[in-house]
């Protein structure tokens, strides 16, 4: 198994390119930062995570300028959108961001998108909250349109456009992974149509297992191999990472916290301990 961080970047904590660095000397596989324009004050939407919303969800960079910095300062790090919250973001200019990345990162970079969870932020954005699913389909849809082409077109009900040029083209071939974030009951279909991996965070090892089952099982019925899957929020648990990896998991994602620099460095040590002591194991 391949293992990575994601955190949050912002003021409080290391740069972002002294986050990849902090990542690539302690032998992680990928760095991945989420995203969020803002956090609407009004805070009608409940956070999943419970309690009171974390500061740093108003604070954190933007991902794409972010990852570009972490990407200058390391030779072999993946980074990637953990995740993208794409139906807040026009589709030319995001497929323009990714490509971008991409080809100046030397192909190293991972594509997590979602639809996100605060509706509130979703229609200070113009977004209505009832059809995002319908419209992140569409948006990735027609960015695979303009990666794939010189000449690209798109008709869908919500993204339109005609005969564009746009480059840079990304270097990975014919795209880069597209990994699909959420655990919703209908998460697996948007995988299915439109992803190449799965990307579920802080699960429970009891609910999620048979989910890749699932996937794994559909995934073949419709001829198609086996889809990767990488969980955000991986357990420090050797042997809860050992069921993980047997059910289909091929990247655990640490989340580190953004409280300060003393915190971030010794939640890095602490989960590089732990990605090393499985991989000593055989793992």
């Amino acid at each position: 198994m391949d293992f990575g961080v994601a955190i949050f970047p912002t003021e409080d904590v290391p740069t972002p390119a002294e986050l990849g660095r902090m990542a690539e000397d302690r032998a992680f596989e990928s760095l991945l930062f989420p995203e969020h324009t803002h956090i609407p004050a009004s805070r009608e939407s409940r956070w999943p995570g419970g309690g009171e919303l974390p500061p740093q969800y108003s604070r954190t960079y933007d991902p794409f300028v972010a990852l570009m910095a972490a990407a200058d300062a390391t030779e072999r790090l993946r980074i990637g959108t953990g995740i993208c919250l794409v139906i807040e973001r026009d589709p030319i200019v995001t497929a323009k961001e990714v490509a971008s990345v991409d080809r100046l990162s030397g192909g190293r970079f991972l594509f997590g998108v979602g639809a996100g969870w605060n509706l509130e932020e979703m229609r200070n954005h113009g977004t209505d909250p009832s059809h995002r699913f319908a419209l992140m389909r569409e948006q990735i849809e027609a960015m695979k349109m303009i990666w794939a082409h010189d000449e690209a077109s798109y008709a869908g009900k919500y993204v339109n456009f005609e005969r564009i040029w746009c480059w840079p083209k990304p270097l990975q071939q014919p795209h880069p992974p597209v990994l699909v974030g959420g655990e919703g009951p209908r998460v697996l279909d948007r995988v299915l149509a439109f992803g190449d991996e799965w990307m579920p965070n802080r699960v429970k090892e009891e609910e999620i297992i048979p989910r890749f089952e699932e996937l794994a099982r559909r995934a073949s019925e419709t001829g198609r191999d086996p889809i990767p899957v990488t969980v955000a929020g991986m357990t420090r648990d050797p042997a809860l990472i050992e069921r993980f990896e047997r059910a289909g998991v091929h990247r655990g994602v640490f989340w580190l916290p953004s409280t300060n620099r003393e915190d971030v460095e010794q939640a890095f040590d602490s989960c590089a301990a732990a990605a090393e002591e499985y991989r000593r194991a055989g793992g």
